[in-house]
């Protein structure tokens, strides 16, 4: 199980920015982007096979050194970006966590294999009506 999203707060580092995109002067003097850095093998909060976990998920969004980065710009508020990048920061490890449910392989029934091949064999004998007769 995941802890809560505040006890990775120690571990997170935020950098501030200027946002890209439309918004007039607000978004040419206040740095409302907000980019979240974490180091994944650093974490205290993890376990051993967690982090084994997050690694395996997550190997194309780390960074050589193992850095996590995730950036928001979506509000013009820097506080309300911060919690949309802690929302998908949580968010992401959950997902990452999550095990997928194990595949159990099954077999048609013999009433389905019944139907099916009686069915094959009734448009068989549409097809050969069809035909011309010698």
């Amino acid at each position: 199980m995941l802890p809560p999203a505040a006890s990775f707060l120690p571990e997170i580092t935020f950098q501030t920015s200027r946002a890209s995109g439309p918004g007039g002067q607000n978004v040419n003097k206040v740095e409302s982007r907000v980019e979240l850095r974490w180091h994944l093998m650093d974490s205290q909060v993890l376990t051993d096979e967690q982090k084994r976990l997050i690694l395996e998920k997550l190997t194309n969004q780390l960074t050589a050194e193992g850095l996590l980065l995730l950036a928001a710009q979506d509000d013009r508020s820097q506080f309300r970006n911060k919690e949309i990048v802690l929302a998908r920061f949580h968010e992401l490890l959950l997902k990452s966590l999550r095990r997928p449910k194990p595949r159990k392989a099954t077999k048609p029934s013999k009433s389905a294999v019944r139907k099916r091949l009686e069915g094959k064999k009734l448009q068989g004998e549409k097809k050969a009506n069809r035909r011309k007769l010698d």
